[in-house]
């Protein structure tokens, strides 16, 4: 089975900075992305940024700017470093993977983590 666990979250002041960190475990064989999606009270979980095994990144507009995703491959881990933080920042943010498995070679699916509250107070 494959583990994806975020961590990091929690309370900011608005113009403050936080960094979530995700890593990705278990019967895993190439992981070919990975990302963050955000999802606030009654909205729609939106993506808000991912990059590739290759390293490609591509960004929400509304977090261009001001946050940055980068990934350590050996370590099957991908951070969000998040400055400039602004009140409609406040969601709980998941982190995924597109994860090949030992299993089958020849199939990919997204693996999710439980989710991390990130709260920006004005």
């Amino acid at each position: 089975q494959v583990q994806v666990v975020e961590s990091g979250g929690g309370l900011v002041q608005a113009g403050g900075s936080l960094r979530l960190s995700c890593a990705a475990s278990g019967n895993i064989f190439s992981i070919n992305a990975m990302g963050w999606y955000r999802q606030a009270p009654g909205k729609q979980r939106e993506l808000v940024a991912a990059i590739t095994s290759g390293g490609s990144a591509n960004y929400a507009d509304s977090v261009k700017g001001r946050f940055t995703i980068s990934r350590d491959s050996a370590k099957n881990t991908v951070y969000l470093e998040m400055n400039s933080l602004k009140p409609e920042d406040t969601a709980v943010y998941y982190c995924y993977g597109r994860i090949t498995t030992r299993s089958n070679f020849s199939y990919n699916r997204d693996y999710w983590g439980q989710g991390t509250q990130v709260t920006v107070s004005s």
